[in-house]
């Protein structure tokens, strides 16, 4: 599963890059289906990233890679838990 992520991540980066962004791959939980990548550049704190996030990427992801159920962006997750909007912690431990 891990290889199909990373070229799918291939795939969707030139869109992400050609708008200042990039996203790097963190890890993939084959048994939820949770993919944890990373939004870097203009993605960060872009008002559209999370729509980009999820109704793009996550959606692309659902769609080419069989087990895929969720992606998440792990440095918006982690900003959430230190403003005490949630727990800092990843769904794969």
């Amino acid at each position: 599963m891990r290889a199909q992520v990373e070229t799918t991540i291939e795939v969707i980066r030139p869109a992400l890059q050609a708008d200042g962004g990039d996203i790097i791959l963190h890890a993939v939980n084959e048994e939820t289906g949770v993919v944890e990548v990373e939004l870097t550049g203009a993605c960060v704190g872009c008002p559209a990233s999370t729509q980009t996030l999820k109704a793009g990427i996550e959606r692309i992801m659902r769609d080419r890679v069989d087990g895929v159920t969720e992606v998440i962006d792990i440095a918006a997750r982690d900003l959430d838990a230190a403003i005490g909007n949630g727990p800092v912690r990843s769904p794969l431990a």
